[in-house]
């Protein structure tokens, strides 16, 4: 059910910070949308006078953790309703509104949240937040959507939700929300490395904001690492700026983006995602399993191993284009229809009856025709690895490879294809490619580190509009290329789509 116990000296900080922010002297008004055992009430109790508590309501669905809760606390003010938060009754009166909110919602993503409730809960939310969530979110989007119509005009909200909101796609809607709809007024992040919870590898935040109408001109404070009093690093963003950024995790550790244009990777590279074979044990092979199949050559293409068997990060080519490297790999991809391979290609029909009965029916076999043909995705001469951690002896979390071979790659890297405006310059001097390839492999990892997104646990990775997103000021510079030249202009803006 998406539940995440949240230890008990993080909670102590979360609401430390959030009464701080209500002021010494009001009555507490206290809401926990999710409250389980009720470690945010407990925080509460130890932080303040329990006279300044005026209510205390929380919201418990799942009865194993909310009947033992109403015996824990049936002496106290804490009131706790078993029932789902979701489709709760909204407060009505001033009132009956509360002041301070604080809650770890749960973490359900969002394949696993049911078609008609997810559809109920974009109505409702919209409904209470003003702002539509998408169908990628997961549950925790809809929970600070839902409590919105729940707080008092002025009063705080601190949630404790994971930080990939801050980069991913669905994350707009919260983004959009905490930038127009209240005051937002800080976002603490926690070092990847220091997963806050033992049992779910997310990288956690903690989002404080007013229930107030926004001044366009305020500034967000932006803290990261060390704890929510002492952080690592701190940084005050405008939200104007806030509005143009689409990667907050950049802050603290990164300043705004210039507003003139900088030269990116993807005004010189069209990146596209290595393919998906829909099933690599029974499309990628070695040679001996080829020769032991029977399968014709003319069907197979090489493709390069996974990065931890890459042992090089230059791959040069044999005559006939297969990489010159010791763990060879072959793609099986054949495009004819059914009829013409079971009678042209015998070997190749036993091959796909004796063992495709059960890879035909995964979600991408089944959607091809036929089904086991391939993603056409040719040779890139730079590919990228997406997926690092920075805890590497070279702190480097993400390679880059020079591929002077005939082998695609598979999804586990991004591939480099070079637009136009660089084409050109590669053609009057092929090796170009290769200083490019060099220069990036000297990018600070901070620059990339910078566009990408990181998981529980110190996981980077890197989607292909992120690494498109890196600046290389230094490598522009020392390429022949007039970037207001109109040609110039036309190549990076060029849309057409690789073939």
């Amino acid at each position: 059910m998406g539940q995440f116990a949240t230890p008990t000296e993080l909670a102590g900080d979360v609401v430390s910070a959030a009464v701080e922010l209500l002021g010494r002297r009001k009555k507490i008004r206290f809401l926990d949308p999710a409250i389980g055992t009720g470690s945010f009430y407990s925080a509460l109790c130890n932080t303040v006078n329990r006279s300044r508590v005026a209510r205390a309501i929380g919201y418990e669905i799942d009865p194993h953790y909310g009947e033992p809760s109403k015996l824990l606390w049936k002496s106290s003010r804490l009131e706790i309703c078993l029932e789902d938060f979701t489709q709760a009754p909204v407060p009505t009166a001033d009132g009956e509104r509360f002041n301070l909110l604080v809650c770890n919602p749960p973490y359900v993503r969002h394949h696993h949240i049911a078609a008609d409730s997810k559809k109920f809960m974009q109505v409702r939310s919209q409904e209470a937040s003003g702002v539509k969530i998408a169908g990628l979110a997961g549950l925790y989007c809809y929970f600070v959507a839902l409590a919105h119509p729940w707080m008092e005009k002025g009063g705080i909200a601190a949630w404790l939700v994971p930080s990939e909101f801050m980069d991913v796609n669905y994350g707009q809607f919260l983004k959009r929300y905490f930038l127009t709809k209240v005051e937002l007024l800080r976002i603490h992040r926690f070092d990847p490395n220091d997963v806050q919870f033992g049992d779910a590898l997310v990288s956690s935040a903690v989002v404080l904001f007013r229930n107030s109408d926004p001044d366009d001109n305020h500034k967000v404070s932006f803290t990261y690492g060390g704890t929510l009093k002492n952080p690592a690093f701190s940084k005050e963003v405008a939200s104007s700026a806030l509005n143009l950024e689409a990667k907050w995790t950049r802050f603290p550790k990164h300043d705004v983006r210039p507003a003139s244009s900088v030269l990116r990777l993807g005004d010189l590279f069209r990146i596209k995602r290595g393919l998906a074979t829909g099933d690599n044990r029974f499309f990628i092979m070695t040679p001996d399993q080829i020769v032991e199949r029977g399968l014709p050559k003319k069907f197979l293409r090489p493709i390069l191993p996974s990065p931890r068997y890459l042992e090089t990060d230059h791959v040069l080519g044999g005559r006939d284009g297969t990489p010159m490297i010791e763990c060879r790999q072959f793609l099986l991809d054949c495009r004819l229809p059914e009829a013409e391979v079971k009678k042209r290609y015998p070997d190749l029909w036993s091959y796909y009856e004796a063992s495709g009965s059960i890879v035909k029916q995964r979600y991408l076999c089944r959607t091809r025709r036929p089904w086991y043909a391939q993603e056409e995705r040719p040779a890139a001469p730079i590919i990228c690895t997406y997926l690092g951690r920075s805890d590497k002896k070279n702190g480097r979390p993400f390679r880059f490879i020079r591929n002077e071979s005939d082998a695609t790659a598979a999804n586990v890297y991004l591939m480099l294809y070079p637009k136009p405006v660089l084409e050109r310059i590669i053609e009057q001097d092929p090796k170009v490619l290769t200083y490019i390839w060099e220069q990036l492999n000297k990018l600070e990892p901070e620059h990339l580190l910078g566009e990408g997104r990181v998981y529980g646990g110190g996981l980077h990775k890197l989607e292909p509009r992120e690494l498109a997103n890196v600046p290389i000021e230094t490598l522009g510079a020392m390429l022949p290329i007039d970037l207001d030249s109109e040609q110039v202009q036309q190549d990076l803006f060029e849309t057409t789509p690789l073939a």
